[in-house]
């Protein structure tokens, strides 16, 4: 009798394959690269972003452009980037390459599997500018229009699932970055404030950090630099 091989894969006869996309082939090389060659540390932090939530329906009123969340979060990323211009660091050989610009790609759930349109100079462009930008980014790339432009340069990274009810979770650094912001869900959570209990909306925020490139003093002071922003929302105007 043929003995089996326990390491062998038993398939059920009742299972579906489904082929991997082109996309999710992609994602799936450029992850397992990073997970192997980046040693990364990670910090969490808890953000008090009622102020923020609140500017958001005034802004849309003022500017007449819907100003997500995320386009507050790229804006904070890119302004404390530059302040920290480490945080755009990658190896070269026995020295640290900082790159020229402050490039933030930001992750979106496409049809076609997730794809990260880049918001180039984003610490030049306005809180309006960059919601209309990630409008047409995630039409496009829910209708697969991205062209090969949209999707490159990326020098920084966010990720946001707080709008899928996820609390807080760690994102995987992308190859060509040092760093990814993770956002998570905003929770109204009682807070002591001067002197009495206060009902604030509160944000999970964590980052990622290739440990090869940024210590962890000098990315605490970058991710504070982003919080501040984030609590303070009118210097990010």
């Amino acid at each position: 009798m043929e003995k089996l091989d326990s390491d062998a894969p038993q398939h059920d006869k009742r299972s579906v394959c489904i082929p991997l996309s082109r996309i999710q082939k992609l994602i799936g090389r450029r992850m397992s690269l990073s997970k192997k060659t980046k040693p990364c540390f990670y910090l969490e932090v808890s953000a008090d972003t009622t102020d923020l939530m609140e500017m958001r329906h005034t802004l849309k009123k003022s500017l007449g452009v819907k100003i997500t969340s995320n386009a507050f979060y790229i804006r904070a990323l890119g302004l404390a980037v530059k302040e920290y211009p480490l945080m755009l660091g990658a190896l070269d050989g026995d020295n640290i390459r900082i790159a020229g610009s402050i490039n933030v790609g930001f992750a979106v759930n496409a049809p076609q599997g997730l794809v990260v349109p880049v918001v180039k100079n984003a610490d030049q462009k306005s809180l309006a500018q960059i919601a209309e930008l990630e409008k047409v980014f995630a039409d496009n790339a829910r209708s697969n229009k991205l062209t090969l432009d949209d999707i490159t340069g990326e020098t920084v990274a966010i990720s946001n699932l707080g709008a899928y009810g996820i609390d807080s979770f760690f994102g995987i650094v992308p190859p060509p970055a040092t760093t990814i912001l993770a956002a998570g869900n905003t929770i109204k959570t009682p807070v002591p404030r001067n002197g009495q209990i206060a009902i604030r909306k509160i944000t999970s925020m964590t980052l990622a950090v290739d440990s090869r490139i940024v210590s962890e003093f000098y990315a605490a002071r970058f991710f504070s630099a982003i919080i501040d922003r984030l609590e303070n929302p009118r210097k990010l105007m």
